[in-house]
């Protein structure tokens, strides 16, 4: 029996790299994804194509997971659609880097909207259903530099490791009524999004870690699959660093 059979997921920003891999691999493990995204109708529907080959339903939703209740109104639109939420992955995400002394307000506030208040924004969404249901699971995706920092990204690493303290709270608030709450620190991760970074930059990242590797998006994947599925039914509270090894 496949790991996610007959769940229903919801994945934000899942029209390309992170989020893209996770949804990928929930529907080869069985699970129904709803996913968010914000620009691209074309991307959104072919990845709903691919998905649905799997043979589980997909659904992309042109939404802004930072808006209140633009979030809310998703997570109703998913329980017309699909009839529970089993799993939510706050995967949403931007980054504004640059040195404190240059920083904007505007690009502070904008990074902490997308990446922090999306998470409570879609985790007080979906709340009620899980709560009905008695049982759930919520994955926050974070990052190395939130439990780390990373000069360059002070609005960045505040994000992400506000996300961590999020997670903990949430897990000893829901836990009671089996609904688990787990975060995710990717180290560094190749995507579309570092291939502006060239050959050079990569490489120095490479020698940095343990294994001599940068991960790819299936390794983040993976990860999320055993929190998101019963094999870590006793998981919660948790941050799970799949970095290769900086962090040890």
């Amino acid at each position: 029996m496949k790991l996610l059979e007959g769940k229903n997921v919801i994945i934000t920003g899942a029209s390309r790299g992170i989020g893209k891999g996770i949804a990928e691999v929930f529907a080869s493990q069985g699970a129904n994804i709803a996913f968010t995204y914000r620009s691209s109708d074309k991307k959104a529907k072919t990845l709903e194509l691919e998905l649905a080959a799997n043979g589980c339903k997909a659904k992309g939703y042109k939404s802004d997971a930072s808006n209140f209740e633009a979030a809310q109104q998703l997570a109703v639109d998913v329980m017309e659609e699909f009839g529970s939420i089993d799993v939510l992955v706050n995967n949403a995400g931007i980054t504004k880097d640059g040195l404190i002394m240059r920083m904007s307000e505007e690009d502070f506030d904008s990074v902490m909207d997308v990446n922090m208040k999306s998470v409570f924004n879609m985790t007080k969404a979906v709340l009620p259903t899980m709560l009905k249901q008695r049982k759930g699971s919520i994955i926050n995706m974070s990052s190395v530099v939130g439990v780390k920092g990373n000069a360059g990204q002070a609005n960045y690493s505040a994000s992400k490791a506000a996300i961590n303290g999020f997670t903990k709270s949430t897990a000893l608030e829901l836990g009671s009524r089996n609904i688990r709450c787990n975060s995710i620190a990717p180290g560094f991760i190749e995507t579309e999004m570092t291939e502006a970074l060239g050959e050079e930059v990569v490489q120095e990242w490479r020698d940095q870690v343990p294994l001599k590797r940068v991960g790819t998006p299936d390794d983040i994947a993976n990860a999320t699959l055993f929190l998101a599925s019963d094999m870590s039914a006793y998981v919660t509270g948790q941050v799970l660093n799949v970095c290769g090894g900086m962090l040890t």
